[in-house]
Parts: structure tokens; sequence; C-alpha cells
């Protein structure tokens, strides 16, 4: 008898466990259900709001295709004032910027006078047959060099428009400064206070060739100067970029000078085929050829870009 109630009590229990793992079961598989609902209907929401562009492959000369919708923010819209007749550039950067007073006006300073050699010229491709071939060809009246450490490519240009018979302004931005470390190639450039010397040897560099009329300094950054320029209506028939030469310095150069150069001129700079192509000179300069539909020609190390001359 008692064998036969154990059996009822293990049947009954048998039949409970089968109950609650049923209830379980239906539980966990509606919980599943929910959730593969849920995901799904998110991926499904998500996709309609959002599609995925996939990164542009790179090249040396930088991104293989540039989406449209991306132009923009590669492009520098600054407006810029209307241009100045070329006989009024020299004044008006000598009235906004040394109040009026020519630099070499009183030069040198006392405190330097003993510290400076006679001359001191020193550049990089600063001689190359590109200046002579470009100067023919634009004939000048206003050329801005951004970059000129000690005014060498400054100076040959400056004799070349000499020997044409042109009157040419050549604007020199660079900030004088050098860089970090420099004094250790160029031991005899004096230091006053942190102060490299290199502007005030500049100066004596164009004083020194008897260019003081045609070679005008200005001591600031590219970004800065090329700015102050555009607002003032400063425009060059022929400008050459030749001071950062990591990307992004020379994209922000070339972009900002381009706003200034006059319609029909020509831009160049160094570096096209040279150890500084690989900080990113070369890539900017054909990245910016790209979105802009211009043709880059090279000339030695140098890379030009005339303004009239389109892909």
């Amino acid at each position: 008898m008692k064998e036969k109630e154990n059996q009822r009590s293990l049947h009954h229990n048998q039949k409970n466990l089968v109950n609650v793992t049923m209830k379980l079961f239906a539980k966990s598989t509606a919980y599943v259900i929910l959730l593969l609902l849920s995901y799904t209907l998110g991926y499904l929401s998500s996709t309609t709001s959002y599609s995925y562009t996939p990164p542009q492959p790179l090249t040396d000369d930088g991104p293989a295709i540039v989406p449209a919708n991306q132009l923009d923010n590669f492009r520098v819209t600054t407006r810029c004032a209307d241009s100045l007749p070329s006989q009024l550039v020299r004044q008006t950067i000598v009235d906004r910027i040394f109040n009026a007073t020519s630099p070499y006006a009183n030069f040198p300073p006392p405190h330097v006078s003993q510290l400076l050699r006679t001359k001191r010229v020193k550049g990089w491709g600063s001689y190359g047959g590109v200046f002579e071939r470009l100067i023919k060809k634009v004939r000048p009246r206003v050329v801005v060099e951004v970059g000129t450490f000690l005014g060498a490519s400054a100076l040959h240009m400056a004799n070349l428009t000499r020997q044409l018979g042109l009157e040419t302004q050549i604007l020199c931005v660079d900030d004088f400064r050098g860089w970090p470390g420099f004094r250790d190639k160029f031991k005899d450039i004096h230091m006053i206070n942190g102060d490299v010397l290199l502007y005030y040897q500049f100066m004596q560099n164009v004083i020194y060739f008897n260019a003081t009329d045609t070679v005008l300094p200005l001591p600031y950054s590219s970004g800065s100067a090329l700015m102050k320029l555009c607002e003032w209506g400063v425009v060059g028939d022929l400008i050459e970029i030749d001071a950062g030469h990591d990307f992004n310095s020379a994209w922000a150069d070339i972009n900002r000078a381009w706003r200034i150069l006059r319609p029909g001129g020509v831009i160049f700079g160094h570096d096209y085929f040279t150890a500084a192509d690989n900080r990113g000179v070369r890539r900017a300069v054909n990245l910016f050829a790209k979105i802009n539909g211009l043709q880059v020609q090279t000339d030695g190390q140098h890379w030009v870009i005339d303004s009239t001359v389109n892909v």
C-alpha cells in the first residue's frame, strides 16, 4: 500500500516538474522572441537614418577621391578686398606695418650693429632656373614670397627683375624666427635675450645688395600676414611658397596665397622633389590642384601652378 502511495507521489511530482518546465520554457521563448524583435526593429530604424561612407583609399598624392559633399571642408572662402594698384602696394605696407617709416631707415640699431655680418646669404634651391623662367613669363609687378629666411631667393628675384627693367615690389613674409635648433647649423647667427637676429641679418643683406627699394619684409607668421594682405587688397602676380614643410603648414599657405593671386598669375614653391616632400609638401600641392581643377607642373625641385592652366 505504501509503495503505491510513493508511486502516486512520484508521478505527481514529475507532473508538476513538467508543468513548471513548460511554463519556464514558454516564458524564455517569449523573452527571446521579444529580444530578437526589438533588435530587428532597432537595426531597421537605424539603417533608415544613417548611411555609412567607407574611408577613401589613400595614395602618395593624398585621398584618391574627395567626395563632393566634403569639398567645403577643404575650401578657403575668405573674401578679399578689391585689389590695390601695384604702385600703391609698397606704401600701403609701410603705412600699415611700419608706422609710415621705412624699416631700413637708420639701420642697423646700435644694439645689433656689431653682431651682424656684412652679408650672410643662405637658401635652398634659391637660384634655380625656375625663377628666371617665371619672371620672364609673368613679368610681375608684385611678388609675394612666403618663407624667406635670409633672403637668398628674394634677392635673386630682385636682381632678375632689375635686369629685365621691371619695377617689381617683392614682399617677404617670414616671422624670422627660424626653427627650434636651427642655430646648431647657423652658429654665426647671434642671439640677444632669446631673440635670434635673422630679421636684422636679412635686412643687412638687402642693404648690402642695394635692394631696399624692391624688397620689403613682413615679419609675421604666414597665416596672419597673408590674411592681412587679403584684407588690404594686396595681390601678387607671382607667389612663392617655401615656409613650413609639413602638410598642414603647406596646405594652409597655399590656400591663403591663392586668395591673393592676381587672375592670370602663377603660384609656385620648392621641395616638390626633396626630402621635405616626406613631410607633406607634395601631398598638399597635389590635393589643392585636384580639388580646384588645376594642373601641377614641375621645374627641377619646384612645383608650379599657373592659374590660367586647368585640367
